[in-house]
């Protein structure tokens, strides 16, 4: 029998214009302290965010998502917050927000290996079934 190990994940969202209060789901941040992991990992669909609004800055967006890896990553390269512990780092992620950028409430799991969970947890929550092929 292999080991369960308990996680939490929060879905991350580019919400382009909040008065609207329209989304999409373009990653997922996983945290399992048990592996000492903190992973995220994005799918940005470009057409369907462009649809909701035309004239956004996709670079902009590409480039606060990169952000929010090199934070999970941790170190120098993510600013004061990547001295923190991978947990704090995480809470700080998933903190509410009013930006571009936002994460939903965090929710719990158990798995044998976090990477393949995020994995999972990205395909159900933001790929489409004409990413999946």
């Amino acid at each position: 029998m292999s080991a369960r190990f308990a996680y939490e994940y929060s879905v991350i969202r580019v919400v382009p214009r909040a008065e609207r209060e329209e989304f999409i789901n373009v990653g997922v941040i996983l945290f399992c302290g048990a592996c000492d992991f903190l992973s995220a990992r994005t799918d940005l669909d470009e057409r369907r965010l462009l649809a909701l609004w035309p004239k956004i800055d996709l670079a902009i967006v590409t480039d606060h998502l990169d952000g929010l890896s090199r934070i999970c990553t941790g170190g120098p390269a993510a600013g004061p917050i990547g001295h923190l512990s991978s947990s704090e780092r995480f809470r700080w992620l998933v903190a509410p927000r009013s930006t571009i950028l936002q994460t939903s409430a965090a929710h719990a799991g158990l798995c044998d290996q976090p990477d393949a969970a995020l994995e999972r947890l990205v395909d159900q929550l933001v790929r489409t079934q004409q990413q999946l092929g």
